[in-house]
């Protein structure tokens, strides 16, 4: 590693480190994350394409056709 980026590295480490209330606040923010993509993933957002497709041919098939639909004219 180059000197400064060795003491950049070494800044970062012992601050977090040092953290006391940090700590407790970083946990706060995984937790809420965890809920956020994982938990409600499954209440808002359900596997559209599986529930209206049986194959997965078809399941491309729509896809690239939503993908390759040109937008309409004005």
């Amino acid at each position: 590693m180059t000197s400064a980026a060795r003491q950049l590295y070494l800044f970062y480490r012992e601050g977090f480190r040092s953290m006391v209330i940090g700590r407790t606040l970083w946990k706060i923010i995984i937790i809420k994350l965890f809920i956020l993509f994982a938990v409600l993933k499954f209440f808002f957002f359900p596997n559209y394409l599986k529930e209206n497709f049986s194959t997965d041919r078809d399941r491309a098939g729509h896809v690239l056709e939503n993908l390759t639909v040109s937008p309409p004219s004005r």
